[in-house]
């Protein structure tokens, strides 16, 4: 793991098209902002986790949104 210190305002690149900026440090609370092509998908870990559970039990997450949409309207 590449470990940084960063001041709020600067960036990191990662592979030429993702950028990480510092957006602001309140606290223990780091807000980033995180600039992405959009066939990059970027998930907190806790939402990368359900990702991956739904996929090992065979169901996509686009389809739980279709679904759930279906049901509302």
């Amino acid at each position: 793991m590449l470990v940084l210190s960063r001041k709020v305002g600067e960036k990191l690149v990662i592979d030429d098209d993702v950028t990480v900026a510092i957006l602001s440090v309140r606290g223990n609370q780091v807000r980033i902002g995180i600039a992405a092509p959009p066939e990059v998908q970027v998930h907190r870990e806790e939402i990368y986790q359900r990702v991956l559970e739904d996929r090992l039990n065979g169901i996509s997450t686009e389809g739980k949104v279709r679904f759930k949409k279906a049901i509302i309207a």
